[in-house]
């Protein structure tokens, strides 16, 4: 199969789906392995390192043109979907029921698009783990930045200094960027009250947590209490393939002390705060109702070269599974590939997508016998 790498597009991306290594392993395989041109760079590989281990680097068209199956890290942009073409398969983070023109605009080039956030194993989701574990550190370095005065935060240290609290941090979300966030932010010092629904979920985390980290049953009433006491609230909520739910609306947000800062991890699905819209790395924040909110929907993006070699190490399986066997065979033999099909041939194959849409969905391996 020949395997395309384009570069990501994406405003402020700077990461790249496979390393020189990844390449090796689909080179030895017997796989073709085109990388576009300084696609790498902006996770410190040069093309030279591609060519090394067997990959071609040629321009953006070629990679399109003759690639069978492309690999990215970010949903397809605009001019990226008019280059897909029937048959070609996507492998990458799509996140389509956060995005009806992406969605309408892959079903329409009669692709196949299998979404690493979807992708089930033993119950989990491992081609998302990695950019959770990274999402979830930066919401808390990434919030305690904000809360500076100078960046238009309330001035507080999460950490505090003998005689001085510290600061309190809000996790909506028990999960893997949920956990992330909470080591850090308990790490720094600062006290932290995660919510959470799973009752069996925050038994575990009451378990490992440090003394400084309290969990708490989330209810709506539980939210609203909790919120004017909050420096940092961290968005953290997953539903597999789905919109995430608004669990702080706009008039919640009244409650909050002014200069307080949301960091919405959540964005990429539609955010689990009503005042979330994604935003990038070059303008990151915007504040509303004295509240500053940070929703940079590929935070994962600016630490490029540890969220490359993170994510490769958990794709580079799978790709090499969907390369070898091709969608078809992919979908109709192995459940975890068939749980990443989310498009197949112009039909909606993932209840998650059809629900958030209204659109019809059909049984993935019906679809798949048909291609």
């Amino acid at each position: 199969m020949i395997v395309g790498v384009p570069k990501e597009i994406k405003p402020s991306e700077s990461r790249i789906a496979l390393t020189p290594s990844g390449a090796q392993a689909l080179s030895a395989a017997g796989h073709s392995v085109l990388v576009e041109k300084g696609a790498g760079l902006g996770s410190g590989f040069c093309d030279g390192s591609y060519q090394e281990v067997g990959a071609k680097c040629v321009d953006v068209d070629a990679v399109w043109a003759q690639a069978d199956l492309i690999l990215k890290v970010k949903e397809p942009q605009p001019v990226e979907i008019a280059r897909a073409r029937p048959g070609q398969t996507l492998f990458t983070y799509f996140h389509f029921a956060a995005d009806r023109s992406l969605t309408e605009g892959m079903l329409a080039t009669q692709a196949h698009c299998f979404a690493y956030e979807t992708l089930e194993q033993g119950g989990g989701l491992p081609l998302l783990t990695p950019m959770s574990e990274v999402a979830g550190r930066m919401a808390v370095q990434e919030g305690a930045k904000y809360l500076e005065k100078p960046f238009g935060g309330r001035g507080v240290l999460l950490s505090g200094i003998p005689g001085v609290e510290p600061g309190h941090v809000m996790i909506l979300g028990g999960g893997v960027v949920g956990t992330n966030a909470a080591w850090m932010a308990a790490g720094l010092g600062a006290r932290v009250y995660m919510f959470d629904v799973n009752l069996e979920r925050l038994r575990y985390l009451e378990e490992i947590m440090p003394a400084n980290v309290t969990t708490v049953y989330s209810t709506r009433q539980a939210i609203l209490d909790w919120l004017p006491k909050v420096d940092l609230l961290i968005g953290a909520v997953l539903l597999p393939g789905a919109r995430a739910p608004q669990l702080v609306t706009k008039e919640d947000l009244n409650l909050m002390p002014d200069g307080s800062v949301i960091v919405d991890v959540a964005v990429d699905q539609g955010g689990c705060v009503e005042t979330c819209k994604p935003t990038t790395h070059d303008n990151p924040t915007y504040v509303v109702n004295g509240v500053l909110h940070y929703c940079v929907a590929n935070m994962p993006g600016a630490v490029s070269r540890t969220s490359t070699f993170g994510l490769t190490n958990a794709t580079l399986p799978w790709i090499l599974k969907l390369a070898e066997m091709g969608p078809k065979r992919a979908t109709l033999e192995d459940s975890s590939l068939a749980s990443a099909a989310n498009i197949l041939a112009g039909e909606c194959v993932h209840p998650a997508v059809a629900e958030a849409f209204a659109l019809g969905c059909k049984e993935p391996r019906s679809v798949a016998s048909a291609i």
